[in-house]
């Protein structure tokens, strides 16, 4: 599986910007995507998760700003992020999990196909 993921940039703090994630390789279907986020010294965290089903997962500190969603027919997944905030920043990464047992969304272990990562700054 390939992932490749677009959309980062430069925003103004309360602005937004959505990233895009494209899958090759694969039936789409059959991953659950996740997106995670890096910064300079510190671990991968998890920010937010779709099953193929739809049903969604999130980091507390996104919950409410950031919307998954995905659209199996493109073999696509995004990331709307509004009101952003500088501690947002960060490089995003999306990333695929090969669904079959038990998943746990947050857990950057899991996931076994990652993107290249895109760079979101947000400035104050």
């Amino acid at each position: 599986v390939q992932l490749q993921a677009s959309g980062g940039g430069l925003v103004q703090a309360g602005g937004s910007l959505r990233l895009s994630c494209a899958a090759s390789g694969r039936t789409f279907s059959t991953l659950a995507m996740g997106w995670f986020r890096q910064t300079p010294g510190k671990e991968r965290e998890f920010v937010a998760a779709i099953k193929w089903t739809g049903s969604t997962y999130y980091a507390d500190s996104v919950k409410g700003r950031f919307t998954v969603s995905r659209d199996n027919a493109k073999n696509m997944v995004y990331l709307q992020m509004n009101s952003l905030k500088p501690e947002d920043t960060a490089v995003y990464y999306c990333a695929g999990y090969l669904l079959g047992g038990i998943w746990t969304p947050s857990d950057v272990n899991e996931y076994a196909y990652w993107g290249q990562g895109t760079l979101v700054t947000v400035s104050s």
